[in-house]
């Protein structure tokens, strides 16, 4: 089977040596070096994917769908100019029709090729597909298990929504300078939603899990049972909530999925292409203090099996981890090859795209902030009045200011150092680097986010992974419900 072969074996046969291909390698990485000698940098950039997914509501299948596709993205870049041609087929034709177009790029012009990405030859997960494992009714099948089992743990349950999906993507990079890398990368997700009602009050939980590993890793009943629970004690603690209060206090955020804030309030201002620009708030501060003494934020690229993982980012750099704050200093930057090159700084494996229908752009993979050494217990018993915020649903942060809104789905009041009623319709508001200064105590507990973090730039999304240690924060804003 073609998931049991090795990237580059398993890509040739897909792109170059299957029954009525139509373009060989020979050809493209002929073209690929005509095309792109003379400019500063570019590639060529196939890809297969392949996707199914499932969901159920209230027992009967809401959608169900399987596709398959492939195509190319040719890059041309000169200075920072960049030409970029696309084609849902890959033949010799459409491969020189794309090579016409970014010809147009630096045209004259003798460029000097960017080095090429270093080789890895570690694996980060294992290239089997996912979706072709096992068969579709047995998913299906548990599904409507997984809704009896809600049903089942608790008569308030009014109706419960789950989803699979699967893809698996090869890809097959090739540049100018001889670089050739191939890539599969498998991700799968669960996502169970819980709708509970009491005396006329409805509230609904969610969880969801997933990442670059066999279906079964999830579909064990150990998974999927937890993931129904955890939605089914959001959704329950919800019915006991009472309206959020309003104003400046202190706030203590859980750790794992709370690092959403730190991937949008900071992670996006520590991109290259937006400090290049000098449109991030983060722009020219590179070797100052900009969050408290403790903080070090980090982007992993490699870690195995997780979500944001990539063996190699989409331009055939292999990713790394990335120190951008270390004990509260700037000391680094996302960067894709373009932006790296123009700001004499080193790619680091974060040039990313959505499809072969999208230029690379540099994006964050696992973005996380390193442990501390306090207890939970230890920041909830030093707040007088405040928020515990243990889980996130959607936000907003504007990249040049910084400023940001984040909606809590899971917080808690925090009055006299002791944990008190849950809390509905709560808001941090606030502003990136001035939060990362008012971090006042670092919990020894950091934990990555289950694996269900997609995250969209210029109409891109491709998917990421978070984490935190459990934070104290002073002095946010919080905006409430509560009257009075």
């Amino acid at each position: 089977m073609l998931d049991q072969l090795s990237p580059m074996a398993t890509t040739d046969r897909l792109f170059f040596e299957k029954a009525g291909a139509m373009l060989d390698r020979d050809s493209a990485e002929r073209i690929v070096k005509d095309t792109l000698s003379s400019k500063d940098d570019g590639e060529l950039f196939l890809e297969y994917r392949e996707n199914e997914h499932v969901s159920i509501d209230d027992g009967r299948i809401r959608a169900a769908g399987f596709n398959t596709n492939m195509g190319f993205g040719l890059r041309a870049v000169h200075g920072e100019e960049c030409g970029y041609a696309h084609a849902g087929e890959i033949s010799q034709a459409a491969l020189k029709r794309a090579a016409e177009t970014v010809n147009a790029v630096g045209a004259g012009h003798s460029g000097t090729q960017a080095l090429a990405p270093s080789s890895r030859n570690i694996r980060l997960y294992s290239p089997a597909n996912p979706v072709a494992e096992g068969d579709f009714a047995s998913r299906t099948a548990l599904l409507g298990e997984l809704d009896a089992y809600a049903r089942g743990k608790d008569p308030r349950v009014v109706q419960v929504s789950a989803s699979l999906s699967a893809e698996w993507q090869a890809v097959r990079i090739i540049r100018a300078d001889g670089a050739n890398v191939a890539d599969l990368r498998p991700l799968v997700q669960l996502y169970v939603s819980v709708v509970v009602e009491q005396n006329g009050r409805r509230e609904q939980g969610g969880y969801g899990m997933g990442g670059r590993v066999a279906y079964q890793t999830i579909l064990n009943p150990e998974s999927w049972q937890g993931a129904v629970d955890e939605a089914l004690r959001q959704a329950t603690t919800l019915l006991e909530a009472v309206p959020a209060p309003a104003g400046e206090m202190e706030v203590v955020l859980g750790s794992g999925w709370p690092g959403i804030l730190l991937h949008e309030a900071i992670g996006h201002g520590l991109e290259g292409d937006f400090n290049r620009k000098q449109t991030s708030a983060f722009a020219g501060l590179m070797g100052k203090q900009v969050a408290s003494k403790g903080v070090t934020v980090i982007d992993d690229g490699t870690l195995p099996d997780r979500r944001g993982s990539l063996t190699v980012d989409d331009e055939g750099t292999p990713t790394s981890r990335t120190i951008l704050i270390e004990d509260g200093i700037l000391v680094g930057y996302l960067q894709d090859r373009l932006n790296a090159r123009l700001m004499n700084m080193r790619a680091t494996g974060n040039g990313r795209r959505q499809s072969y229908a999208h230029a690379p752009m540099p994006r964050m993979t696992n973005t996380l902030m390193l442990g501390g050494n306090h207890t939970t217990e230890e920041m909830i018993s030093s707040v007088k009045r405040g928020l515990y915020a243990v889980n996130f649903g959607g936000g907003q942060v504007d990249i040049t200011s910084g400023k940001f809104v984040f909606s809590a789905s899971e917080a808690y009041l925090i009055e006299n150092g002791k944990i008190g009623a849950p809390v509905k319709g709560a808001t941090l508001i606030g502003n990136g680097p001035d939060a990362l200064t008012r971090v006042s105590m670092i919990g020894n507990d950091m934990a990555l986010d289950p694996g269900i973090g997609t995250c969209g730039k210029n109409g891109q999304g491709v998917p990421v992974g978070v984490g935190q240690p459990t934070l104290k924060m002073a002095g946010l804003t919080v905006g409430g419900t509560a009257q009075g």
